[in-house]
């Protein structure tokens, strides 16, 4: 069945996107939820007016992000936790403590979901930490852990 998207829905297409998918699928989750309408031969232009304004939406969203990358990359980020003698920290500092710390210094505000890390930092010292701003657009800040007096 060939449906009109309304939204971004992930592994099947974005908005304004014609696709095709599996009857049940479409009858069952994406009509009555209104993620999509039932695609005819004259919903051509709605969808290319869909497409464009999801055009222009993802082009200001990427200049926003540029902007956020550059801000954060040069801000300097120190977190502070409790260590032992050896530089050993008590607990670890998460992907939390990470967006704390980037909202203090820089004032944008991101979900926790953004920020990639391997592993939580479990020692005191400088990581590199990717934040995911936006399709494409990843933003490498450098975190100074440092022992809590």
């Amino acid at each position: 069945m060939k449906v009109l998207l309304r939204n971004d829905i992930k592994g099947v297409g974005r908005r304004g996107d014609i696709v095709d998918v599996k009857n049940g699928y479409a009858r069952n989750y994406l009509l009555p939820g209104g993620l999509a309408l039932a695609a005819t031969d004259t919903m051509e232009e709605q969808a290319k007016s869909m497409r464009k304004s999801r055009d222009l939406r993802d082009a200001h969203d990427r200049q926003a992000a540029e902007t956020q990358r550059a801000t954060i990359e040069a801000a300097s980020l120190s977190v502070a936790a409790r260590a032992g003698t050896n530089g050993r920290l008590f607990g670890s500092v998460t992907e939390a403590d990470i967006v704390n710390a980037i909202r203090t210094a820089t004032n944008i505000s991101l979900e926790r979901s953004q920020v990639i890390m391997a592993e939580h930092l479990k020692e005191v010292g400088t990581s590199s930490v990717e934040v995911h701003l936006f399709e494409g657009v990843v933003a490498t800040v450098n975190v100074q852990v440092t022992a809590k007096a």
